[in-house]
C-alpha cells in the first residue's frame, strides 16, 4: 500500500495496491471546467462571493457531499481562499470516483511514523510499502523530518545539487525541488522510479 500525506501545513512530529491519502486541512474539490467558469465570471466583475456560491453549488451537484468520505469543505469559498491565502482548490481528475468506490481511502492527519507503520490521529495504525509526502509549494521538511539536517538546508531544500537532488538516503527521495516546473517534477519522478526499479531488481535477485 502507498500513503500519500499532505504536509503543507503540519503540526505533527514525524520520526523515523490501495492508496491512503492523509489530509491535514479542509479542501475544496472542483473540476477544471468549474475553475475556468469561476475565472470567467470573475473577469466579468461578478462578486467573488457570488462566484464561490455558484461554483460550490455546481460542485455539490457533481460530487455530492464529500464530508462523508473524509473530505470536508472549508467555510470560505475556493476563490476567496485563493485570493486571500493563496490556497488553491483541488482539481479532480478521477480521484473522487475512486474514493467513492473504495479504491482510495481518506484518513485523518498523521500522528507518528515508525518504519513502515503509520499512526493516524484517530488511533488507527496501517503499514505501507511507500509513503509520499506532499509538502506544498513551500518546503516544511525541517519541521517534521528527524535528523534531516544532513540532507536538507535551512530552507528545506535538498543539499545535493541538480541533477542529483532527487536521491536521498535510506529510501528517501525528493521530487519537485529542482525549481524547473512540471518538467523538473516529471524528470524527478522518472529518475526515482528507475532507481526504485533497480533496487527492487537487486533485491529480487
Amino acid at each position: 500500500m502507498v500513503c500519500f500525506a499532505n504536509f503543507s501545513k503540519t503540526t505533527d512530529h514525524i520520526d523515523g495496491n490501495d492508496d491512503l491519502p492523509s489530509l491535514l486541512r479542509q479542501v475544496h474539490v472542483v473540476t477544471k471546467e468549474l475553475v475556468q467558469l469561476g475565472m470567467f465570471l470573475l473577469k466579468l466583475l461578478v462578486p467573488c462571493k457570488m462566484v464561490d456560491y455558484i461554483i460550490l453549488m455546481l460542485s455539490k451537484l457533481i460530487h455530492g457531499d464529500l464530508s462523508c468520505y473524509g473530505l470536508p469543505r472549508p467555510v470560505k469559498g475556493p476563490f476567496y481562499l485563493k485570493g486571500t491565502t493563496g490556497q488553491s482548490p483541488v482539481i479532480d481528475v478521477g480521484t473522487i470516483d475512486k474514493i467513492k468506490t473504495g479504491d482510495i481511502q481518506v484518513l485523518p492527519s498523521i500522528r507518528n511514523i515508525n518504519g513502515d507503520s503509520v499512526e493516524f490521529a484517530n488511533g488507527k495504525v496501517n503499514q505501507f510499502d511507500a509513503i509520499v509526502f506532499a509538502t506544498g509549494y513551500k518546503s516544511s521538511v525541517q519541521k517534521w523530518l528527524k535528523d534531516g539536517a544532513s540532507l536538507f538546508n535551512e530552507d528545506g531544500m535538498p543539499k545535493r545539487r541538480v541533477p542529483d537532488h532527487w536521491k536521498g538516503e535510506n529510501g528517501l527521495y525528493c521530487a519537485g525541488f529542482s525549481r524547473a516546473g512540471l518538467v523538473g517534477i516529471s524528470n524527478d519522478a522518472q529518475n526515482i522510479a528507475k532507481d526504485i526499479s533497480i533496487i527492487l531488481g537487486q533485491y529480487m535477485n
